[in-house]
């Protein structure tokens, strides 16, 4: 049996906390003979090995010790006790722009990176193509990285970590700074990583994502490994404790709101809040999307078995003779999970003359959905439900994540189910 690629065996990492910086001068001074330190445990006694060519992820609150378990796989900080052994070459992407020097350009720093992992120029060369193209930050890759956005950091620091060739991937939470679209062309590129026996070592906080992609899984609270082993049974440990601890919280943060209403919505939205992509004629335009919940208050989180409603406002830019309005709800992944549309729903709205304005709310009733982030991507069409063309589609233009219900969802989402026992079921006739 080949060696694992990553083992941790009883590996514990502790940091020195002062409480006011002249206290490690202090320290010195004694010769570490009087301690003016706290210890701080990120990770206690963890063992685990990644077998080759595994997708690996980690679970785990803030601060439970995922990052801190990654920059020791990658070397960049020792255990405190403990060994660690990684077997193969190692590409990171851990902290945003860690590994960057931000004086250099973006092109310098994916030469320096390849350097450092023993590619020559002349390899390198061969790369930087593909490495620019999945990048799509155009001009910038000839400018310093500390004018970069975020986003852009993460775009590079992505590209470069894929085309080099790594035997082992390390990646945190970084790209959760990416816009959506570049996000899910990043999942599909770690899919084919996997697809291609790459060992990838996941710290992620979407569950789904971790259940998409694990073969295993490791829960870590408070610096200790709570749990290990198939990612199904894992994650679902992971969730029920997590919604065990904040059921307290909502129960209180619903009291708290249950009589505070928000002024009624505006009755033409004007606001789009992203916009990844956009195409159509032009006909027709989205004005903008809002999603209110059943008391006409704006929210930022979707509730498992609650109903929303989905405001749309679209504007004819010409005349339209068969409108229809609708929307797309997709989910991290990309994956076009449900949606509908005004014609779809037997709502045959009427001709739009150019320059008239139509608002339409969606009353969507929502199941126990996977706790994940969820996206809405409106758009307006002209035609019937089987023949149109599309005047203004939006891709992904609300985001927002669903919230943890009482009970684990098996799958993707829980629908409505009764449940009887009844034994004359299957038992014949009944005697006359």
């Amino acid at each position: 049996m080949p060696a694992p690629a990553i083992e941790f065996s009883r590996v514990s990492k502790s940091y020195s906390i002062y409480a006011a910086p002249g206290d490690r001068l202090k320290e010195l001074a004694t010769l570490n003979r009087r301690r003016f330190h706290t210890d701080y445990w990120a990770l206690r006694d963890v063992s685990f090995e990644v077998r080759r060519g595994e997708t690996f992820c980690i679970v785990g609150e803030n601060g439970s010790g995922k990052s801190t378990l990654l920059q020791v796989s990658a070397g960049i900080l020792e255990p405190t006790t403990g060994t660690t052994t990684v077997n193969g070459r190692v590409a990171a992407l851990l902290e945003l722009g860690s590994g960057f020097n931000p004086e250099f350009s973006g092109r310098d720093n994916v030469y320096l990176n390849g350097a450092i992992l023993g590619l020559s120029n002349k390899e390198m060369d061969r790369r930087i193509g593909e490495i620019e193209a999945f990048a799509e930050i155009g001009e910038f890759i000839n400018q310093p990285v500390k004018t970069y956005s975020s986003g852009m950091v993460v775009r590079l620091a992505f590209a470069v970590a894929i085309h080099l060739d790594p035997e082992i991937l390390l990646v945190d939470e970084a790209l959760a700074v990416g816009d959506i679209y570049f996000r899910q062309r990043c999942m599909r590129k770690v899919h084919e990583l996997r697809a291609q026996g790459i060992t990838i070592l996941l710290v992620s906080h979407s569950t789904s994502d971790v259940k998409a992609l694990g073969d295993r899984a490791l829960w870590l609270e408070r610096g200790r490994a709570m749990a290990i082993g198939r990612t199904d049974l894992v994650i679902n440990k992971y969730l029920a404790a997590m919604a065990e601890k904040d059921g307290t919280y909502l129960t209180h943060d619903a009291e708290i709101h249950q009589d505070h209403r928000q002024s009624p919505p505006p009755e033409v939205i004007e606001h789009i809040p992203n916009i990844d992509h956009r195409f159509g004629d032009r006909r027709g335009e989205v004005l903008g999307i809002a999603i209110y919940d059943n008391y006409s208050n704006k929210i930022t989180t979707l509730r498992p078995v609650s109903t929303v409603v989905v405001r749309v406002s679209v504007k004819a830019k010409a005349n339209l003779d068969r409108p229809i309005v609708g929307f797309m709800f997709r989910n991290n992944l990309g994956v076009d999970f449900a949606g509908t549309n005004t014609a779809r729903e037997g709502y045959i709205l009427p001709p739009l003359v150019a320059g008239e304005v139509c608002t339409v709310d969606f009353y969507v009733e929502l199941p126990a959905l996977y706790p994940s982030t969820f996206s809405f991507s409106p758009a307006i069409a002209d035609g019937t439900l089987l023949h149109y063309t599309i005047c203004d589609w939006i891709d992904n233009a609300v985001v927002l994540p669903m919230e943890p219900g009482d009970a684990p969802i098996y799958g993707q989402f829980h629908f409505p189910c009764r449940v009887e026992v009844n034994s004359k079921i299957g038992a014949g006739a009944p005697a006359p």
